[in-house]
């Protein structure tokens, strides 16, 4: 479904396909690298937030525009994301690993945020 970045935002106008169902349904159908990811869970809503930049990019103002949309997927429980638990320096870094390990969480929403034109 989603070949580019420029694609992403299909992920919203198909949301319920993705709704109730797990995160790696959802993340099978994402084509481009997701390069880093960042969980919240403060209070529910609990959700991540997927970027295709890393994070010296985003520090750098580098890629396309289309690279800078942000997607956020909301899920049912708690995300297990723990800082402290990450390799040093890597903590934001989305891994093949992280969608074994939370690809069964349930999604509720999803948003999809474009970068505003300059």
């Amino acid at each position: 479904m989603v070949q580019t970045t420029k694609d992403v935002y299909l992920l919203k106008i198909n949301e319920q396909q993705f709704i109730d169902k797990p995160l790696k349904n959802l993340l099978k159908e994402i084509k481009p690298e997701i390069k880093t990811a960042d969980a919240t869970n403060e209070n529910n809503p609990y959700y991540f937030s997927f970027k295709f930049r890393t994070l010296e990019q985003r520090r750098k103002n580098m890629g396309s525009k289309e690279d800078r949309v942000s997607l956020y997927v909301y899920v049912r429980t708690p995300i297990d994301w723990k800082y402290e638990e990450r390799p040093k320096g890597q903590e934001l870094r989305w891994a093949k690993e992280e969608v074994e390990k939370y690809g069964d969480l349930i999604v509720v929403r999803i948003k999809v945020i474009q970068p505003v034109e300059e």
